[in-house]
């Protein structure tokens, strides 16, 4: 596995690739900053997106996890950016409960790019698991001009 860090406004992020794909981003910093391809252009993408001048990634991605934690993280990917949906409907759509879609939603191991901060309880805002919990989240979909909705 190799490893980079990259400041944003949201906080340090270490991005972690794994046999040609990007297998987590997490909250902290690394030891080492190891220079591959792939670590050049996610830690690019990352920083355009904080820059506000990229809305869509376009890196290879793999969510190593369960069946049902793969087929959440991909219905979250698919909400486009400055939009919002709910656990309810993402559940809908894969026929199970709102509250198995929420944990997935906490579990997504790639936040940010697979962006679990679109997503919203029935009622409005919910927590998020990345560093600065609810706060990072609205920080997130302000950037992405999806707050409206929290007002």
């Amino acid at each position: 596995m190799f490893e980079a860090s990259v400041d944003t406004q949201f906080g340090t992020l270490v991005v972690v690739e794994k046999d040609d794909a990007i297998v987590t981003i997490r909250w902290g910093k690394t030891a080492r900053n190891d220079d591959t391809p792939l670590l050049r252009r996610a830690v690019r993408q990352i920083a355009e997106y904080d820059a506000g001048t990229r809305e869509v990634f376009e890196l290879p991605l793999r969510v190593e996890a369960s069946k049902f934690q793969r087929d959440v993280c991909d219905a979250i990917y698919a909400i486009p950016f400055g939009d919002t949906c709910t656990y309810g409907d993402i559940a809908k759509a894969l026929n199970v409960p709102a509250q198995s879609v929420g944990q997935a939603c906490g579990g997504n191991p790639i936040p940010i790019v697979i962006p679990c901060h679109r997503v919203m309880g029935a009622k409005g805002l919910t927590g998020f698991s990345g560093a600065g919990g609810v706060e990072t989240k609205v920080a997130l979909l302000r950037h992405e001009k999806a707050a409206g909705l929290l007002i």
